[in-house]
């Protein structure tokens, strides 16, 4: 068998030698035989071999991601988009390439850009999954310190970090959400395009959104030529904006450069979403501070002229749902806006901060440390507010219940340090929104929603920290939903109209881009509930807005058909 010699990582040929520099009292044949092991540990016995297989933990990559490795390597010369659909594992394929390339001695550098909110995950994943010793880029000097960079997009295409990236030559190049590169007329396409690489991967699960042009403008960012000018391209594949034609040409060209794995093909074991919604009755006092909160937000919204304002008050609403401690600090601050006026505490503040001082107990609290005592198991808590997370702290250290934060504002080794306190000794994690990003957290199985974005993704964001491929239990959902508030309608709403919780929408992120074309959802659910008369017309407007995700959800579904077609053929799509 032909042996292919490759740059290794010489320690163990280093420590051969000052063995033999230590003893030369070592027989020939004991030499030979060391000499032997060297070797051996210096050759990869045929080139398909994966050296990088033997030196990950604490996972075992799936078939398909294993094939995806190959292919890139061997069919593709190190330039391909991968377009495996959410959830089957982009992020282990691209780091198993980086990997492979590390070990084998063709990458010395890599740049790896991402979207802000997955710096720290990527960063994570390929230091502890992978040993690569990838560093998250912070600091403007970092760029020439460090040999394996992971920054945002965002960061990297403005000075002086632009320059630095653009005067250097990276051996490969890793894009995370690629489909925000699909437009060649934007800032960032053409950064993309600038940047010198040998190998680049572009990772995205929608390759077309739109238009064939799409899938065009990512190719040429691979691979110039490949498909032609795009004059050639226009006249010689696209019919329409997503009708192909002259279609087994155009998808012989595509497969070139594009892998692309579904669900439906792999054997998949991936557990069950077991939900439940715990109704929470407010006490008197809790419910009085709720009815004066939503009038005064109602009748601030009337005058509002501003988005800054809305937006000031959609985080009152949803504060009052959360605890009386988040209330309280945005209170505060509208008070001190008096004071800086020199303006007296308005009547109406004045009457909201009685009511909060006499709530002396929070329903959700106590609810939340009930439930857990019935847990055997670790559980993670969602808030969206710091002031909640505290006061959760605090009621389950009364109750002896072993519980830490997880909150944006903690550094990384902070981070990371109540990440390894939460697997190994506490049994809660008390997480703001940024514990929905960027960790995973497969070894718990129990998550309360204790307060409810109104965004489906962000909540879909925070179950698939813990319901994602590695998870060997059924993963058990606790939405909290208090009686007769906003809080009970959009959570009916993403329950029964969406059906967000018992399956994985691999489209929302889709859907909700367009639907988010006009205003922000936010800011849709805000005017619904704000202009309504009525419990039972907010009910039917959230309905009614139901009714348009399902619609949006079945175009995107008919384009991803269309997707299908064009990469697989009719007889696979």
């Amino acid at each position: 068998m032909q042996h292919f010699p490759i740059h290794w990582d010489r320690t163990w040929f280093d420590t051969f030698q000052t063995l033999l520099e230590q003893d030369m009292h070592w027989s020939t044949w004991e030499r030979f035989q060391l000499a032997i092991e060297a070797a051996e540990a210096l050759v990869v016995p045929n080139f398909d071999t994966l050296l990088s297989l033997q030196q990950i933990h604490g996972f075992v990559p799936l078939p398909h991601q294993i094939e995806v490795v190959h292919r890139v390597m061997g069919e593709m010369r190190g330039r391909a988009i991968l377009a495996d659909e959410v959830g089957l594992g982009k992020t282990i394929e691209a780091g198993l390439i980086l990997k492979e390339y590390l070990i084998r001695g063709l990458v010395k550098n890599a740049l790896i850009l991402v979207p802000s909110s997955l710096v720290l995950q990527w960063t994570r994943e390929l230091n502890q999954k992978f040993q690569i010793p990838a560093v998250a880029q912070k600091k403007e000097w970092m760029w020439d310190r460090y040999p394996i960079l992971v920054a945002s997009m965002d960061t990297a295409k403005r000075e002086p970090h632009r320059n630095h990236i653009l005067n250097k030559n990276y051996d490969i190049l890793i894009i995370d959400e690629a489909h925000k590169l699909k437009n060649r007329r934007t800032k960032n396409w053409q950064f993309i395009n600038e940047i010198k690489k040998k190998y680049c991967l572009l990772l995205t699960a929608t390759p077309i959104q739109n238009e064939l042009e799409e899938l065009y403008n990512l190719v040429t960012l691979l691979k110039p030529g490949q498909l032609g000018r795009q004059s050639h391209f226009q006249n010689e594949y696209v019919a329409g904006k997503r009708k192909a034609k002259n279609e087994e040409q155009l998808r012989e060209e595509i497969q070139r450069v594009l892998i692309r794995n579904r669900r439906r093909d792999q054997n998949l074991h991936l557990t069950k979403r077991v939900v439940q919604t715990i109704p929470i009755e407010l006490s008197p006092e809790e419910r009085a501070l709720y009815e004066a909160v939503t009038e005064f937000v109602r009748n601030r919204y009337s005058q509002a002229t501003d988005l800054k304002s809305m937006l000031s008050l959609l985080v009152l609403q949803k504060e009052v749902c959360s605890s009386r401690d988040a209330v309280f600090h945005t209170l505060f601050k509208l008070f001190q806006r008096g004071e800086q006026g020199k303006e007296s505490l308005s009547p109406e503040v004045a009457h909201l901060v009685d009511l909060l001082r006499q709530v002396t107990i929070s329903s959700k609290v106590q609810k939340a440390v009930e439930l857990i005592k019935t847990i055997p198991d670790k559980v993670i808590i969602f808030t969206e507010y710091r002031a909640t997370q505290e006061m959760l702290i605090r009621a389950l250290a009364k109750e002896k219940i072993h519980a830490i934060p997880y909150r944006g504002g903690f550094n990384r080794n902070k981070k990371d340090w109540m990440m390894e306190l939460f697997q190994k000794r506490a049994q809660v994690m008390v997480a703001t929104e940024a514990g929905g990003e960027g960790i995973n957290l497969q070894f718990c199985h129990h998550i309360i929603n204790y307060d409810m974005p109104w965004n489906p993704m962000r909540v879909e964001q925070r179950i698939g920290r813990v319901h994602r491929l590695g998870q060997k239990n059924d993963v058990h959902i606790y939405n909290f939903a208090t009686k007769n508030t906003i809080e009970e309608h959009i959570i009916w709403l993403l329950q029964e109209k969406i059906n967000l919780f018992e399956t994985v929408i691999g489209e929302l992120e889709t859907i909700l881009d367009d639907l988010e074309k006009e205003e922000s959802i936010e800011q849709s659910m805000m005017r619904i509930v704000l202009e309504a008369n009525d419990h039972e017309q907010i009910r039917e407007r959230l309905s009614e807005w139901g009714d348009k995700f399902t619609q949006k959800k079945q175009v995107v579904i008919e384009k991803k058909q269309e997707q299908e077609g064009l990469l697989y053929g009719s007889a696979k799509g």
